[in-house]
């Protein structure tokens, strides 16, 4: 048992615990302003203490080669550019296959190419151009035009993007951009069949060229041969002001139904200043509670949400250094309602767990929020913005329900950078409801990713992912509902079990992924092997002293060049033990993988932390 607990510890902490960042490469002219904001902050306590924060200290900006971290990072030359005026931004959009953004001589040379662009309609130039933070007449800035093109390549029915200057002959102060886009086929469709159910859905992600998205889903189970269906419309970018549109309607197999609404703008750039959102839910479902002789019988929830929001963020210093544009002090506020006109009766929710209630929170905080590209990682061969950065907020505000109005403080602290040996990224937060000075429904949450730079092996590349979790509740509502488990999403992928819940877990998932040489019409073929663990205990109970529970998976990673979905999966997985399932456990599974993630490092609407 210790051993197993050692193993558990080092592997978790190992993979959570940050050291000092290597230092970027940087000019002699930036260094005297960073020293000199560095000697500034030390003549107060707050602001040292705010520089210790967000900066190093310039005695350790020496250059050093382990600051080029790999060579997929693409270096454009605006720097003889910067500050010119940008005459006119020229736009050229192209079909899925066999073109390039960075050749302009590649043409479709085969029938399989032609046949798919005939049947691809090309994005409007001006869904591009909306999504430019770089304008005509005005100066050239390399941030903007960088930042231009991470949010290019962030849409999904685009595959990658290429912006650069073209100098104007005989003119010293003006300069053209060219920007050369290359599309994604965007309609998808994907499926799955099992011994109890059938799902389709088709997705189209650039609905008419517009940028539009719609995704629609149709499940039939097979035993009462009843079927479901959902439905959802996104506009993106709405008269260019990076505001998100969204509408859903799901009626599923069990007569479940839920309508929403949501109208967002995120901070979709650590320049951008103003983010803020509204939704509207209407739901109605039915599920199981215990009575308190342990009895379950079907309950149905019928509830009502309004959710509304609005943020700003600060630049801290006027300098147009990178690190400092992309530091900002963001406060935001939020007003949740949810008001439920069906409820459990007190025999089965006692403490009135589900019942209507309204938040009012607010968040304070400093983040740094930057970008780095990379190739082979949740994507074969195309580039991929990396966030890393730091956040340090704050959440405060009230939670009046059942008659009872509650404090709420909580406060996040997560910080991801690159490193000589792969990238680490560590998100810590910690929550509570205050009731006449007792805490009440506290949540602490630490999560780590990491990943390994690139292995190559022969033709082919490997990559080592590690990702580890813990949460732990304390004092928390008795309602079952209230409680954690280590089911699919939460923990294990393909464990599901009822009979496994607690207060607290600690789950850790480990992922070695090859990348082949080689393709099939664009299609790529990653072998992977995956290994996860995952233990649940309560609150009277040591964590360690429970069983351990574990899986054992390999499976192919496939990859398509030209379409916009996730990766999706094949895979083959062993469990030892899944309670009220049985022992040895073989199970086959096909789906879009969304397994691997990296946090954005931005503070959004404040929220009571998640225990999930």
């Amino acid at each position: 048992m210790s051993q197993r607990i050692l193993l558990v510890l080092l592997l978790f902490f190992g993979c959570c615990y940050s050291i000092s960042a290597q230092e970027k490469i940087v000019k002699k002219d930036s260094t005297t302003v960073y020293k000199n904001i560095e000697n500034y902050s030390k003549k107060r306590k707050f602001t040292k203490f705010v520089h210790k924060l967000l900066f190093r200290s310039t005695k350790k900006s020496a250059p050093s080669k382990k600051s080029i971290r790999n060579k997929y990072i693409i270096k454009r030359a605006f720097d003889k550019n910067e500050g010119k005026i940008i005459r006119k931004i020229n736009v050229v959009t192209l079909d899925p296959f066999g073109y390039s953004v960075t050749n302009k001589e590649e043409v479709p040379r085969n029938s399989f190419e032609k046949f798919g662009n005939g049947f691809h309609l090309k994005s409007k130039e001006w869904t591009v151009k909306n999504l430019l933070l770089i304008k005509r007449n005005q100066p050239l800035d390399s941030l903007l035009a960088k930042e231009s093109e991470r949010l290019i390549r962030r849409q999904r029915q685009f595959r990658t993007v290429l912006i650069e200057p073209i100098e104007i002959e005989n003119s010293k102060d003006s300069v053209d951009i060219s920007i050369r886009v290359l599309d994604s086929w965007s309609l998808i469709p994907t499926g799955s069949l099992s011994g109890s159910q059938a799902n389709f859905e088709i997705t189209e992600r650039n609905f008419f060229g517009l940028g539009h998205e719609l995704e629609q889903n149709y499940t039939n189970r097979f035993k009462n041969n009843t079927k479901g269906s959902s439905t959802r419309y996104t506009v993106g970018n709405v008269l260019n002001t990076f505001i998100n549109m969204s509408l859903f309607y799901q009626n599923d197999t069990y007569n479940n139904t839920r309508k929403s609404a949501k109208v967002e703008r995120i901070f979709y750039s650590p320049l951008t200043h103003w983010a803020g959102g509204i939704f509207i839910e209407n739901r109605f479902y039915r599920d199981s509670l215990p009575d308190l002789t342990g009895d379950y019988e079907s309950q149905r929830f019928k509830l009502e949400t309004q959710d509304f929001w609005v943020g700003h963020a600060f630049k801290l210093f006027p300098l147009k250094s990178e690190d400092y544009r992309a530091t900002n002090f963001v406060t935001t506020l939020r007003f949740q309602n949810i008001n439920y006109t069906e409820r459990p009766s007190l025999e089965y929710d006692p403490k009135l767990f589900f019942n209507s209630e309204r938040n009012y929170l607010a968040s304070f905080g400093i983040t740094t929020r930057k970008f780095t590209e990379e190739k082979y990682l949740f994507n074969f061969g195309i580039i991929e913005d990396v966030p890393y950065g730091q956040v340090y907020s704050i959440t405060g505000g009230f939670k009046d329900k059942n008659k009872t109005k509650r404090a709420y403080f909580g406060a996040r602290f997560a910080y991801g950078h690159y490193y000589n040996f792969g990238y680490i990224g560590t998100n810590v937060e910690w929550g509570s409801l205050f009731n006449n000075g007792t805490t009440e429904e506290t949540t602490l949450r630490i999560e780590g990713n990491y990943f390994t730079n690139i292995i190559q092996w022969g033709n082919w590349k490997i990559r080592q992912f590690i990702k580890p979790s813990f949460v732990m509740g304390i004092n928390r509502n008795p309602n079952i509902k209230d409680r954690i488990n280590i089911n699919d999403t939460n923990g294990i992928s393909g464990f599901d079990s009822v009979l496994l819940f607690g207060t607290k877990k600690l789950v850790a998932s480990f992922q070695t992924q090859t990348y082949s040489p080689g393709n099939w019409h664009g299609f790529h073929f990653n072998p992977y092997f995956n290994f996860s663990m995952g233990m649940v205990g309560n609150e009277n109970n040591y964590l360690f002293d429970k069983k351990l529970y574990t899986s054992l998976g390999i499976g192919i990673l496939i990859n398509n060049d030209y379409l916009v979905f996730n990766s999706f999966q094949l895979s083959f997985a062993y469990y030892p033990s899944i309670p009220n399932e049985g022992s040895n456990i073989f199970k086959t599974n096909s789906f879009k993988n969304n397994d691997l993630t990296i946090p954005d490092y931005q503070i959004g609407a404040p929220t009571i932390v998640p225990y999930n």
